[in-house]
């Protein structure tokens, strides 16, 4: 009688890798959430450069360089948008990653979803605090680029524990950031491309990756 074979130790070596990732990363994180994500910022960029507008004189940049008054004056408003937009941001992501894990017959909040909520939000809460400190100083300018660098650094944080394209999401926030530190006028264009286009673009990204038809595989071999 013929021996059977002995199996393949690569094979077995990637699905040994395979199920460490599913028990240290959130890997079920859907595409679609940063497209939703995105089209929120959007819509929220433009919320606020109407209001600014109906306003100010000069928009953003009277804001920024206006008197104490006028920045507290606008403060109530622009505290709601941030939290509208955070919250249709979260709700995005909530919706279309328990779709993803309905699908796949995943548990939403495990050990690794807690883990990367863990991580992403110290450091937001810490920029946000950061950044309305900024804003009551008088360095209004600087408020924008600090919510870019602090949310690249809390994505950043957070991309040890899900998929790979979070990490570079979160370098391209902070560069972001940085160069809207030498543009300060411009904080609201910077806002659209940080927390909009790059969401979408990287949004579509992981999905292509991972969530579109013909591509399920792939997303069982995520690098880190």
């Amino acid at each position: 009688m013929k021996p059977a074979a002995n199996p393949d130790p690569l094979a077995q070596l990637t699905e040994i890798r395979a199920i460490m990732e599913r028990s240290s990363r959130f890997i079920s994180l859907s595409g679609l959430s940063g497209v939703g994500a995105g089209v929120v910022g959007l819509l929220g960029s433009l919320a606020g450069h109407f209001y600014l507008q109906d306003h100010y004189p000069a928009g953003y940049i009277h804001l920024i360089n206006g008197s104490e008054a006028e920045r507290q004056a606008a403060l109530p408003f622009l505290l709601l948008l941030a939290g509208v937009v955070l919250g249709g941001a979260l709700l995005a992501a909530f919706y279309f990653t328990w779709r993803r894990t309905q699908r796949s017959g995943q548990r939403l909040w495990n050990a690794p979803a807690r883990r990367l909520s863990l991580a992403l939000a110290l450091p937001l809460v810490t920029g946000g605090l950061f950044c309305l400190r900024l804003y009551l100083g008088g360095d209004a300018g600087m408020v924008v680029p600090g919510m870019l660098v602090f949310y690249g650094l809390a994505l950043l944080n957070a991309s040890k524990y899900t998929l790979e394209e979070i990490r570079w999401l979160g370098l391209t926030q902070m560069a972001l950031g940085l160069v809207a530190m030498l543009l300060p006028g411009w904080g609201l264009i910077f806002f659209a491309l940080g927390f909009g286009l790059g969401h979408i673009g990287y949004g579509l990204a992981m999905y292509n990756r991972y969530e579109r038809p013909g591509a399920a595989a792939a997303s069982t071999s995520t690098t880190s």
